[in-house]
């Protein structure tokens, strides 16, 4: 379980790690997202995160990168972040209404290379929210989320 600073110090690195070589580091407040995402999770615990190391189809306009945090109690947290940018969606695993899980293929015709994916789509009404895995560490906590929120959704 991690706390809302501990969620926000992995979230920290991740930017910092975002940034190439050759490009501008994210002009990030860290100190004003540190407060926006202790405000927003509260005293929940978290149980998993997820950083998508790339932002999904759809995000581009909204920010650099997203963290999706599922607490103890099954509830989501898609949480957007830009340079001046902080948005978060919050649902339950109650209101998921599709959940689907890709596990394919890119075909990359500028690098001439194929790459692996695992992508959790969690949807309820009209908003999707994804999960984007191309290694396997990022495959390791996409397949903990989708455990716990499938478990949680249809118990046995």
């Amino acid at each position: 379980m991690a706390t809302a600073t501990e969620v926000f110090e992995q979230v920290k690195e991740a930017a910092l790690a975002a940034t190439g070589l050759d490009e501008r580091a994210l002009q990030i407040d860290y100190d004003a997202l540190e407060k926006k995402m202790s405000a927003a999770l509260g005293s929940r615990a978290v149980a998993h995160l997820h950083i998508n190391q790339y932002l999904p189809e759809g995000y581009e306009d909204q920010g650099h990168f997203n963290a999706i945090a599922v607490t103890a109690g099954n509830v989501v947290y898609d949480m957007v972040i830009g340079d001046q940018y902080f948005r978060y969606d919050v649902f339950s695993a109650a209101d998921l209404t599709k959940f689907q899980a890709i596990d394919g293929i890119y075909k990359d015709e500028e690098k001439r290379e194929e790459i692996s994916f695992l992508s959790l789509r969690l949807q309820h009404g009209d908003e999707a929210h994804i999960l984007l895995g191309l290694n396997n560490d990022q495959r390791t906590s996409i397949l903990a989320v989708a455990d716990t929120l499938s478990s949680a959704r249809h118990p046995e």
